[in-house]
């Protein structure tokens, strides 16, 4: 089985993702991105303008199972990452290991 942790690192590393709540809700209306990653402590009003858009744009949207402060550590940044957009997964399989996992939009 593929670890998400590992193939967000690599997507992070080789791909084209934006980070936070305002890219993640602007990428989702544009439809730009091809997976969104919220963390458990996403704040409730961006989390559902999120899933809204992501919904209406027929995006995949993945809870990862950490707080905005172990995803930023996954995407090693100096700053807490509540949400990411994956606009590009470069080398990673991340979006095969969430089309594995079901995740609905």
């Amino acid at each position: 089985m593929i670890d998400l942790t590992k193939q967000l690192k690599i997507a992070v590393k080789t791909g084209k993702v934006s980070y936070g709540c305002t890219e993640a809700l602007k990428a989702a209306r544009s439809g730009r991105a091809k997976l969104i990653v919220l963390a458990l402590n996403c704040p409730e009003s961006e989390r559902s303008a999120i899933l809204h858009s992501a919904k209406l744009s027929e995006l995949p949207v993945y809870i990862y199972a950490g707080s905005s402060v172990d995803l930023k550590t996954v995407c090693e940044k100096p700053f807490l990452v509540a949400a990411v957009a994956i606009r590009e997964a470069g080398d990673s399989e991340i979006l095969k290991v969430v089309e594995s996992r079901n995740v609905g939009t």
